[in-house]
């Protein structure tokens, strides 16, 4: 039997409007002992809450959506990065009263597609490519975009300071004494997260007295297999190379388990630097020096954003979100674990 609003307001000789304020937390015009009351018999009664009918009451879904471009047939949930953001983000909304819908995106006008077909509240971009965000012209919710440096105004970024993650990767291998070094990253165009952190990597190195062509750039896919890869065949491809700074923890943990694989050894033979500061690279051997972004406040920070925007937008006429707040930048440091160390040491 559905418990409905009426059984608890009979049951506590209160009206059904009273129930419903405080079920749905607007409680300072009822009494504590009220409240106590109303909840006690609701408890006891079993009553389930009707989700639609609120969120159609309230001309809100409470769903914002967690989306992830992925390429066709592909899984989302590839990169552990994209697991912690995710992973906290939905911890950081059902604290809230709202839930994540989880979907990747193979093209973007599948965001707008999206944002209509789900009724959706706000959404959060995950590891979207500066030139899909800029092209997007969604202006009816809210749009946050994690590690994004997007001009489109109606989105909000926040990202790490990837500029002096990259210098701090540099210097930390001139500091070592390398002077042939490779960034590895994924293609990127512009000015985005990697290309700021290449810029502020061959920045750091160049300044510590390097010459250009000791410091090189290569392509490859952020992944652990693709580390694996070029880990295994580093010597061949990239001879006199003694260090590499990946752009993401797991991918440097591919390219030290391909040095390994091809008979070579971190540090002994190539240094080996991360980004990300994630868990497991504490649990290889040797540990993985990485350059740590604070994930739990970048999570915390897009989902607040994307709330703040959200009551924003509900008292605006017609619900259209109006530009975005300012980006937010959070900062970064070295975490030494042993994987880098003077060349032939």
């Amino acid at each position: 039997m559905t418990v409905k609003l009426s059984d608890i307001a009979d049951e506590a000789g209160v009206s059904v409007m009273t129930v419903s304020n405080v079920m749905n937390g607007k409680r300072a015009r009822v009494s504590p002992a009220t409240i106590e009351r109303v909840l006690g018999i609701a408890a006891r009664l079993g009553y389930v809450p009707n989700i639609p009918a609120r969120s159609l009451a309230a001309s809100r879904s409470h769903i914002v959506a967690a989306l992830v471009p992925v390429g066709e047939n592909n899984s989302l949930l590839v990169s552990p990065h994209t697991v912690a953001v995710v992973g906290g983000m939905e911890a950081h909304l059902r604290h809230h009263g709202y839930h994540v819908l989880l979907r990747g995106i193979e093209h973007e006008d599948q965001v707008a597609q999206t944002v209509r077909g789900w009724s959706l509240d706000g959404v959060v971009l995950v590891e979207f490519p500066d030139e899909q965000v800029d092209r997007l012209r969604v202006d009816t919710v809210p749009l946050v975009a994690i590690d994004s440096y997007s001009a489109n105004p109606r989105v909000v970024g926040v990202r790490s300071d990837d500029h002096r993650g990259g210098r701090l990767a540099g210097a930390r291998l001139a500091d070592a004494g390398h002077r042939r070094v490779l960034f590895a990253g994924p293609p990127y165009q512009g000015m985005g997260v990697v290309g700021r952190r290449w810029a502020g990597f061959r920045e750091a190195c160049l300044e510590a007295g390097l010459e250009p062509g000791g410091v090189r750039a290569v392509e490859v896919l952020t992944s652990f297999e693709d580390g694996r890869r070029l880990g295994v065949r580093l010597r061949r491809d990239h001879p006199g190379v003694t260090a590499v700074f990946a752009t993401a923890d797991h991918l440097a943990v591919g390219i030290m388990a391909g040095i390994a694989e091809a008979g070579g050894s971190v540090p002994g033979d190539v240094s080996v630097i991360g980004f990300d500061g994630l868990d497991f690279g504490a649990y290889t051997t040797p540990g993985l020096t990485t350059i740590a972004q604070d994930m739990p406040a970048k999570v915390a920070e897009a989902s607040r954003i994307v709330l703040e925007e959200i009551e924003r937008g509900a008292g605006r006429s017609q619900g259209v979100a109006g530009p975005g707040a300012a980006p937010v930048s959070l900062g970064v440091r070295l975490v030494e674990r042993g994987s880098v160390a003077p060349p032939g040491s």
